[in-house]
């Protein structure tokens, strides 16, 4: 099992803050990425859209949560919808944040029992295409979010690793 602090010298500076989660914000600014950690207790998909929103880019921007360490979600607000892409549907069987998620993407709640949910492999969900823009095309992204394996906080450094703001990531999470 995983420590939830990503390979050697990716992520490495993240302490504490993988162990509950976090939540960073992304943005492109004159040719540079910008990453800031804030404040979200996950009861709320609005929380991470008003940080976004109040970033104020004219680039492009997002965030990332990892969500308790349990899963990924990746949100970026635009004019008219918000796209969302969740590493683990599955969660929103029985967690209100992940079912939030589902509902902002028009997805439907898989229909499990929750007792079956630990015999059940979970599976990524949501606009696969999220980051195309920016430079991560929607298969790269596929195999990054669908590798079971990863945890949250390593799924996050890869992205960051792709795009190339991994040591931006890790000042924000110190």
């Amino acid at each position: 099992m995983s420590d939830g602090r990503g390979q050697a010298g990716q992520g490495d500076g993240y302490g504490d803050a993988s162990e509950d989660g976090f939540a960073v914000t992304v943005a492109r600014r004159d040719g540079e990425w910008v990453v800031a950690e804030f404040e979200d207790a996950f009861e709320d998909l609005s929380t991470s859209i008003d940080a976004v929103r109040a970033l104020r880019s004219e680039g492009a921007a997002f965030a990332l949560l990892n969500v308790e360490e349990e899963y990924l979600v990746i949100v970026r607000p635009g004019p008219s919808k918000t796209r969302v892409l969740i590493s683990d549907a599955t969660m929103a069987v029985d967690d209100d944040f992940a079912a939030d998620v589902l509902d902002t993407a028009g997805i439907e709640i898989p229909d499990i029992d929750p007792d079956e949910l630990d015999n059940i492999d979970g599976w990524a969900d949501g606009d696969f295409g999220i980051l195309e823009d920016v430079g991560v095309s929607e298969e790269v992204m596929s195999v990054l979010v669908d590798d079971s394996l990863a945890d949250p906080s390593e799924t996050i450094d890869a992205i960051a690793e792709e795009l190339g703001f991994i040591d931006e990531l890790d000042r924000a999470l110190r």
